[in-house]
């Protein structure tokens, strides 16, 4: 017989974490002293002696554990280092310095299990149970210690949860008794449901707030009680919905707007006399002795009106619209009832209104440097006029210039220049003969914006670019967004070509195109919808932006303009585009906690050139690849397809690649540091390729083959959020190269740090 001794061997990695997180044990117990414990774990157990599903189970039980304070201390894999390093920093005898930054800023004070606060634990958790209808059922609480660190053991033992047979609204035969009782259909009370005092609360608020908009300007929630009667037996109850009989007599009244005075230039020093106030048509008596607004802006904004029925939604339209003409600093409203008008039942209505500063000028600098040898930077200057004509509007002029410079060996250099101006007027009403329907809750504008751009290519060539627009901007909601762009027109020029560059683009076709004159006119539509854009405590919110954008669809059908057959209609000696353009943007954020969040978007468009184009402009063609997209490849250098016309990473001034189609996928996981460093792991996948057959780029049309052509990169970063900006700074390599033969996928380049693309950005990618 052989006998095979076999030894078990234990890494030096292994014995020194194990060596970590026992010393870090030490230092939690260490430092406590003689007092009380470490509040280290809860458990919650929900205990039934009748029969409950296992899902009602799991329910009560998750509300009871969100229910308990303070959050222990924070863990990372057993390990409470944000504690480990309070401790260890000691006591800092200075306000400043590392160790006040670690222990105050990075570290976290040890949670203590004080008797009163587990106490106060327990009695939370009774009072929810019961008031969730597990009337007469109690909360158990155990707190054993080990080695000074306790665990609170709470076990609910709970019983049959009674549920409402029959909802009773008021008998009052008043108005308001009468009012209360046509609400009845869509209560939130409803007979089989489970007792709950936050559905009751609920339903006092609903009432309130259709009673308001009523005109029960004095009504409150309070005035309303639910008796419940528990006595019918089976676990079920009867509630009856009364209105107290102390409520006093101008709750039960209905109030009627008399005047409606405006203070438009108001602060705490201004004279609020009316005797120099001014009377529009519609009755509003406007205080304005410094002229700040035209009369006209309060007509159109405004939604009460003499005589008006008081309701709480015009209350809130009226400030919503103040607020959004962007002209006023503070909004406040005061409604006041009109002496001696007991029998008439009316209210004042007064606005007080600071203006905010009219004038703003901004200088913005950024720089930049990149892996092939670019340096460079860019100076802007934003001026701003927020009530240029005394309407409201909003004038902006944006003046910038930049400067790109790049090395590619030899003592050879080559500079890119580039200079404009931008002027945009947002005017606060629809200028339109037509009547488009626009929420009342925020004031439409009207958009016209121009601009100029001259951009230089060292001593190759120089493109000339302007461009108008008129069109509209109007919100629906505070989560979404609405800009249509009835015309637009952009005009590009390209000069001073140099001889030889001219040469180059004679033989390559996408060089070409990247300079061709366009001449572009049609309208545009971008609607957007923002779930963060309204405060609240989902955990999950989403992000959708569409943009439909022609090009001369209309002329090109009334010219009879088809290149194919050889009629090609120019304007001005230019060919204009004719194009069909779609593009979406789809973002989901699921948040863990605060500070913790899986961000992902899917994002991709498509452009058809037909009539009177071939190929689509090169301004609207789609790019992949950059600090905001695919981030392991350099900006705008990947793709189309499989088509390889050198390494992105690598290859020196290697031209735009552009497509006319674009799929892309975005993963980011986010997640706190310490302070305002926040951390993040990501993965980019994604391409562009053409819709026709590119003789120049092989392998670059999209096929069902699509798939096989999609270039992946992996990478992580950090965040500095400083509140008004987050600086980003991102690495990432690929893992996925389209171009290669074989195996597209790489994943033996991790040591090299050549393969590493750096990104730094303002704002997060998505």
């Amino acid at each position: 017989m052989i006998m095979v001794e076999m030894k078990r061997t234990i890494s030096p990695g292994l014995l020194f974490f194990g060596f970590l997180f026992f010393c870090a044990g030490c230092h939690e117990s260490k430092y406590l002293g003689s007092g009380l414990p470490l509040y280290t774990a809860n458990q919650v157990k929900v205990v039934s002696g009748v029969k409950i599903s296992g899902k009602n189970k799991k329910a009560v039980k998750a509300e009871l554990v969100e229910l308990l304070r303070p959050r222990l201390n924070t863990k990372l894999l057993g390990w409470r280092y944000k504690l480990w390093i309070y401790n260890i920093s000691g006591s800092p005898k200075q306000q400043k310095g590392l160790r006040h930054w670690l222990k105050y800023k990075v570290g976290e004070p040890p949670v203590l299990a004080s008797p009163t606060l587990i106490g106060k634990n327990r009695t939370i958790l009774q009072n929810h149970l019961e008031n969730r209808g597990y009337f007469h059922d109690t909360v158990i609480l155990e707190t054993p210690v080990r080695s000074k660190h306790l665990t609170a053991i709470y076990t609910a033992n709970i019983g049959h949860r009674y549920t409402i047979r029959n909802v009773a609204f008021p008998k009052d035969t008043d108005a308001l008794g009468k009012g209360i009782d046509s609400f009845q259909k869509r209560s939130l009370l409803k007979p089989g449901d489970g007792f709950d005092l936050d559905a009751i609360k609920n339903e006092r608020t609903r009432i309130d707030a259709r009673l308001k908009q009523r005109g029960y300007y004095y009504f409150s929630p309070e005035f309303l009680e639910v008796d419940a009667d528990t006595s019918i037996g089976d676990h079920k109850l009867d509630m009856q919905l009364n209105i107290k009989p102390e409520t006093p007599r101008k709750a039960r009244n209905i109030y009627r707007i008399k005047d409606v005075v405006i203070y438009a230039d108001y602060d705490i020093r201004s004279d609020t006399g009316l005797s120099r106030a001014y009377t529009t048509p519609e009755g509003y008596r406007i205080l304005d002795t410094a002229h700040f607004l035209k009369p006209a802006v309060f007509s159109k904004t405004m939604v009460f009106k003499t005589g008006d029925l008081y309701k709480r939604d015009d209350h809130n339209l009226s400030l919503s619209r103040l607020v959004s003409l962007g002209v006023f600093k503070f909004v406040k409203a005061r409604f006041e009832p009109v002496e001696n008008s007991d029998s008439n039942r009316l209210l004042n209505a007064y606005y007080y209104l600071t203006p905010t500063l009219k004038r703003s000028i901004r200088f913005e600098a950024s720089g930049l440097t990149r892996s092939d040898n670019t340096t460079g930077g860019e100076l802007s200057v934003n001026w701003r006029n927020r009530n240029l004509f005394g309407g409201a509007e909003l004038f902006s002029v944006n003046v910038y210039g930049g400067l790109e410079e790049q090395s590619i060996g030899g003592g050879v250099k080559v500079a890119t220049r580039r200079g404009g101006i931008n002027l945009n007027l947002f005017i606060p009403r629809i200028i339109s003969p037509f009547n488009l329907n626009t929420s009342s809750a925020f004031v439409p504008k009207t958009k016209i914006s121009a601009g100029y751009e001259i951009f230089d290519e060292s001593s190759e060539y120089t493109l000339n670019s302007a461009k108008v627009s008129f069109g509209y901007v109007f919100k629906n909601s505070l989560t979404t967004e609405n800009q249509l762009t009835v015309l637009g027109i952009n005009f590009v020029r390209p000069s001073n070509i140099s001889p030889a560059y001219q040469l180059g683009l004679d033989t390559n076709l996408t060089l070409a195109r990247s300079i061709e004159r366009q001449f572009i006119i049609g309208p545009t539509y971008n609607f957007n919808y923002n779930s963060l854009a309204k405060p609240n405590h989902r955990l999950n919110n989403i992000y959708f932006n569409g943009n439909v954008d022609l090009s001369n669809n209309l002329l090109g059908l009334l010219s009879g303009a088809n290149i194919n057959k050889g009629k090609q209609v120019e304007i001005f000696n230019t060919p204009f585009s004719q194009y069909v353009r779609l593009e979406a943007d789809f973002r989901d954020y699921l948040s863990f906690s605060k500070y913790s969040t899986l961000a992902t978007r899917i994002t991709g468009g498509v452009g058809f050139a037909y009539g009177n184009s071939t190929t689509m402009p090169f301004i609207k063609e789609f790019f992949a690849g950059g600090t905001n997209d695919i981030r392991a490849f350099r900006s705008r250098a990947l793709g189309p397809g499989s088509y390889f016309g050198g390494n992105p990473n690598t290859t020196p001034l290697l031209p735009d690649q552009p497509g006319d189609m674009k799929l892309e996928a975005n993963a980011e996981y986010r997640a706190k540091l310490f302070s305002i460093v926040r951390w993040a792991l990501f993965v980019d996948a994604g391409n562009i390729w053409t819709l026709k057959t590119d003789s120049t780029r092989p392998g670059s049309v999209f096929t069902s083959s699509f798939m096989k052509d999609i270039a992946v990169g992996v990478g992580t970063g950090l965040r500095f959020d400083l509140s008004i900006l987050v600086l980003r700074i991102d690495m990432a390599t690929p893992v996925r190269e389209p171009w290669l033969v074989g195996s597209k996928w790489i994943f033996n380049k991790f040591g090299d740090i050549s393969s590493y693309v750096l990104n730094l950005a303002i704002g997060y990618p998505f």
